[in-house]
């Protein structure tokens, strides 16, 4: 039983209905790791632990009286801070939101419930979600299981520490900027961004908003892959506003073994570069695929010349729609200072800082012209995908990296003799997330330094399940989820 905070939470589900183990038990042993290990993470900073134990013993007394359960019967989770769930505070990080108490639950939060999870907390962000790190003023800093001197990643590091170090069965983060995979790629874990549109961020917002946010998503984290497909079939499908008029209907796997993939690789590129650890990652996972069989190259590239793009066309209208859904929830004080601040800069200003308060204060104008720019990438990337099953890629140009709360925009990245700017980092993440592509982080195995090395499995739109299921497959051949040392 050493293993069982560890386990896939489809086991965990399977261990309830079998009664090898009580939903209270399980709901117990969460709790009493919280409180063993939490004081050194700070992942999960808001606990609902009378009300998780009081929905356990609902659960078990339901088991005695019909076996049939949901699939998520009795199973305790966490959440990401930025969820309402009723009766507890949705900040977002934001000290002026501290009293902010939910008064009711987000829809993947509807949903989870009604497939018989209960929850034990809500883990941490950092400001706003803005960041690849999960630090704020009301909770404090979260800390990386593997090293706790480095960050676990943002903004769903609180999911992520907790999935890793076994507090937790299963999550939910959100991304826009790779705030799903950049945690799990830092902690070692699986998570999925969605195909946009594809799971409703409905109660993932700021008071006010109801709008769902331009080319931001929200999905499952787990330490499995075959959870992910467990939770996306939850959590997918129509919100309020659409249900009446629509269903989801997603493609099913059809491969069955690795071999039967079209695999392209894209270790690095002078525009996004990686360190030559994280790109070499990339090739041995190239090179396992290419010995079982799979057709593999290293060459193939979205066609984005025939639509009259390049990859850096790509980038920018990420950065301007990235920057533009970041601004339009800031007071208008904020949006004024923010002009006045992005006139006070040059033009031919290169630097993030400056490309920022551009897109920051860009018009209607600029925003449609970006818009449909956007659509172009997509249509070259299908044009991708008629031949390729699967992109592997990297999610970040390293491993985690210390701690570093200075000013945000005076940041750097230093690897391989080099510095970057801190948010070049994004660059992989944005990539995908433009095009609206699914995109599964899976854990590849230590740096040479100990600490986890994830990259993304990227499918053509709505292959959501595709590339879960690749990587479920990967992770029989290269290994999958390994617990940090001094947590089992």
């Amino acid at each position: 039983m050493t293993d069982l905070p560890f386990r896939s939470a489809t086991q965990l589900a399977q261990a309830i209905r079998d009664k090898e183990i009580s939903s209270l038990e399980l709901t117990d042993l969460y709790i009493e790791r919280i409180e063993q290990y939490d004081e050194v993470l700070n992942a999960v900073v808001v606990r609902c632990f009378d009300q998780a134990r009081e929905a356990a013993r609902a659960a078990d007394e339901l088991l005695g009286r019909d076996r049939s359960l949901r699939p998520l019967h009795g199973l305790p989770v966490t959440i990401k801070e930025a969820y309402n769930l009723e009766g507890t505070p949705t900040t977002w990080g934001v000290p002026e939101l501290k009293d902010n108490v939910a008064a009711r639950d987000a829809e993947t939060v509807r949903r989870l419930k009604a497939a018989g999870a209960h929850f034990l907390g809500k883990t941490n962000v950092p400001l706003n979600l803005a960041d690849f790190q999960s630090f704020n003023k009301i909770y404090g800093t979260t800390n990386n299981p593997w090293r706790t001197g480095c960050t676990p990643g943002g903004s769903s590091g609180g999911s992520a520490a907790a999935l890793a170090a076994g507090l937790t069965a299963l999550e939910a983060g959100s991304d826009i900027g790779g705030s799903i995979r950049n945690p799990a790629h830092f902690c070692g874990i699986y998570g999925h961004k969605p195909t946009w549109g594809v799971v409703s961020g409905e109660g993932h917002t700021l008071p006010g908003i109801v709008s769902p946010a331009d080319i931001a998503v929200v999905g499952p984290m787990a330490r499995r892959a075959e959870d992910l497909t467990l939770a996306l079939n939850v959590v997918a499908g129509a919100d309020a506003f659409d249900a009446q008029g629509w269903t989801l209907q997603l493609p099913r796997p059809e491969k069955t073994s690795l071999k039967a993939f079209r695999v392209a690789v894209w270790p690095t590129d002078d525009l996004a570069p990686v360190s030559a650890e994280v790109a070499d990652r990339v090739q041995t996972v190239a090179d396992t695929l290419a010995r079982l069989g799979a057709t593999v190259s290293d060459s193939a590239r979205p066609p984005f010349a025939d639509y009259g793009l390049t990859l850096k066309d790509t980038l920018d209208t990420y950065e301007s729609l990235l920057w533009g859904v970041l601004s339009a929830a800031a007071p208008e004080v904020t949006h004024q200072s923010l002009k006045k601040r992005a006139a006070a800069l040059a033009t031919d200003d290169k630097s993030v800082r400056a490309r920022a308060l551009r897109c920051s204060t860009q018009d209607h104008r600029e925003w449609v012209f970006h818009n449909n720019r956007r659509f172009l990438i997509r249509l070259a990337w299908r044009a991708f995908f008629e031949d390729w099953d699967i992109l592997i890629c990297p999610q970040m140009p390293t491993a985690a990296f210390p701690h570093d709360h200075s000013a945000y925009f005076d940041r750097t990245l230093t690897f391989d003799g080099r510095t970057i700017e801190y948010l070049a980092q994004i660059n992989w993440a944005g990539l995908i997330t433009v095009a609206h592509l699914p995109s599964t982080v899976f854990p590849t195995g230590p740096s040479s330094e100990g600490l986890p090395i994830g990259l993304q499995a990227v499918g053509k739109e709505f292959d959501d399940y595709v590339t879960i299921d690749f990587c479920r497959l990967l992770a029989v051949e290269i290994g999958g989820f390994v617990a940090p040392p001094g947590f089992t």
